[in-house]
């Protein structure tokens, strides 16, 4: 019994040190980019992406959105879901064509930003998503790659913005944007 505790012991390091390893071998940063056809114009879509306040009415998985205190003039406010609470600013808003929002808790496992672009189609227009993220954490890194997938928070928050507007577009792969415009 001692041999088979020590072994399986030594099986559940063995795979620590792993994911650990391999998780340093993987990029820090990372690009994904998801976007959907919805059947509204630009402006209806960009208020309601860029009202944070009213975030909880739609988003899946969403419970609380606090405003907070301006910083250098930038909207900044809380989102608390199931997997905790994570703070954002807002560094660009350029109605109704663009908005990115930026990380802003240096204490959390990852960062980054996520650039939303609303663009006229024909019968509605393109929200396309890109998520410029970066983790730290190796074991958190190799997790979100494996098992997790980069574009899965893009997809749930693509999928409630169409369900707000009640139709059923699915997320498909996006056009990654740059934070900076041109």
């Amino acid at each position: 019994m001692l041999k088979v505790v020590i072994g399986l012991g030594a099986v559940l390091v063995f795979c620590i040190v792993l994911v650990t390893l391999l998780g340093y071998l993987l990029p820090v940063r990372h690009v994904a980019s998801r976007s959907i056809i919805i059947r509204r114009k630009p402006e209806e879509v960009f208020a309601l992406i860029s009202n944070p306040q009213d975030a909880k009415s739609w988003r899946i998985g969403l419970q609380k959105v606090d405003l907070l205190e301006p910083r250098e003039g930038r909207t900044r406010f809380a989102e608390v879901t199931e997997d905790g609470t994570i703070t954002y600013e807002v560094a660009e808003v350029k109605p109704p064509v663009r908005m990115v929002t930026r990380i802003s808790d240096s204490k959390l496992p990852f960062g980054g930003s996520w650039i939303y672009e609303v663009s006229p189609v024909p019968g509605g227009c393109r929200l396309n998503i890109t998520e410029r993220g970066e983790i730290y954490n190796p074991v958190f890194r190799f997790a979100s790659r494996i098992f997790l997938g980069h574009n899965r928070s893009l997809d749930k928050y693509l999928e409630s913005v169409s369900r707000k507007f009640g139709d059923t577009a699915a997320p498909a792969d996006g056009v990654a944007a740059d934070e900076s415009a041109n």
